[in-house]
Formats: structure tokens, sequence, C-alpha cells
């Protein structure tokens, strides 16, 4: 049974998802502050995803997601009052794998968590007999869905993690912003540009960080990204 941490300060809120959870055959447990999320996420290495308010007392939902973000890839699903898309894309940029907009239906809720767990499992499902990849100074360990560079741990959301998996299984291929959506979102592309360019920001910064001295993905203008040469 796969356990599910909810973090949610509205007791009423709270239950009800859990409660509903519960009934899906999901394990659950809550933090009601973000000091205790960060605790718990840290001492807690069975749990399989992270609902997340923003709104919460001691530390905020985004200074949760980003300490979480320094020491772990457990998938983050936002459950926020702050509807601005500019509020989405942050969070995403910081790494989070979805955001739903209270008030939502839990129907919805249930689909989405289904949908972030069954990307995360494919990270250890994949078919393919090549349990490494590597590329310039990175390396890909598909066996525990990990990754680094020079032996430091690069720290990838299960999103970021299907991009750089794909485009190194695939060194010579120049990928459409539609390629790489359908081929890692499993969803029919809408031209949202939005998602692509922020995933490839967040990996490329993340990757700068361990390896300033080289590039590792080229945009090529009105057509996509590949690895660069």
């Amino acid at each position: 049974m796969k356990k599910i941490l909810v973090v949610e300060d509205d007791k009423e809120i709270n239950r009800l998802i859990r409660d509903y959870l519960s009934e899906n055959q999901y394990d659950t447990i809550s933090a009601e502050n973000g000091l205790d999320a960060v605790r718990i996420i840290r001492e807690d290495n069975r749990i399989s995803l992270v609902i997340l308010d923003l709104m919460l007392p001691f530390q905020s939902g985004d200074t949760v997601l980003q300490k979480v973000r320094e020491f772990s890839d457990v998938p983050i699903i936002i459950v926020s009052a702050k509807s601005m898309v500019q509020s989405k894309i942050d969070a995403i940029r910081m790494g989070a794998d979805d955001y739903i907009t209270k008030p939502f239906d839990l129907d919805e809720l249930l689909v989405r968590i289904e949908a972030v767990l069954r990307r995360s499992e494919n990270k250890n499902n994949n078919s393919d007999s090549q349990s490494t990849l590597t590329y310039k100074k990175l390396i890909l360990d598909r066996n525990s869905a990990s990754a680094s560079i020079n032996g430091n741990t690069l720290i990838l959301t299960s999103k970021e993690y299907a991009i750089l998996e794909l485009m190194l299984q695939n060194p010579k291929k120049l990928f459409s912003k539609s390629n790489l959506f359908e081929s890692v979102w499993h969803e029919p592309y809408f031209k949202d540009d939005t998602t692509i360019k922020v995933h490839m920001s967040n990996i490329r910064n993340k990757i700068k960080k361990l390896d300033d001295a080289q590039e590792y993905i080229e945009t090529v203008w009105g057509m996509g990204y590949k690895l660069a040469d």
C-alpha cells in the first residue's frame, strides 16, 4: 500500500483528503505545518507522494518544497488557493510535479495522484536492458532511478529525470516540444510552451551547479531541444 503525506493546516480539509485516500487503498499520514512536513519526509523513506498546501504555519509550502528538493525527489503535488499562473510556474520551477487549485474535486485529485505515481514508477520499470546511461560527466543509473555528475548526486523530479532519460536514450535526436511533452507526460500537447521551458530551465540550472564548464542541453530555436555537441 502506497503511503501519502498530506500537508495541510486546515484540519477539516486534511481529514477529508486522508479519509478519501484511505477509501481508495492509500496509507496516509499528515502534517499541519511546514517544519513537521520537512522532518517527516526526511525521516520516512516509505512516503510515495506528498500533497502540499502553500499557506502553512511556521514554514511556507514554497520553502518546504525548496528544502525537500535538496535531499529528495519524492513526487509532490501542490494543492493551493493561489490560482495565479505565476504561482503555478514558480511551483513547477521549484520542483513540484503537479499543481491543483482550491477548491478541487477529490476525484480529480485521485486521478492526478495516480498519474504522478505512474510517471514516477516508470523510472524504475523501464524495459530497456541498458541500466546505465552516460553523457559527458552525467550518469543516469536506471536501476536506482538516480543521476550524478562527477560523483555528486543530481536531485531531479520524476519528470526532469524522465526528460533526461529520454534524451540520453536518443543522443542524436532533436526533440520538438510536443514530442518531449507527449513522451514524458503521456498527454496531448496543446502548444503550451511554459511547462517544457520551465523543466528545461530547472534541469540546466541543476546541472550547471555540478558542472559549469560545458553545456549539456542545446536549444534549437524554433525547433526544440537536443543534447549539446
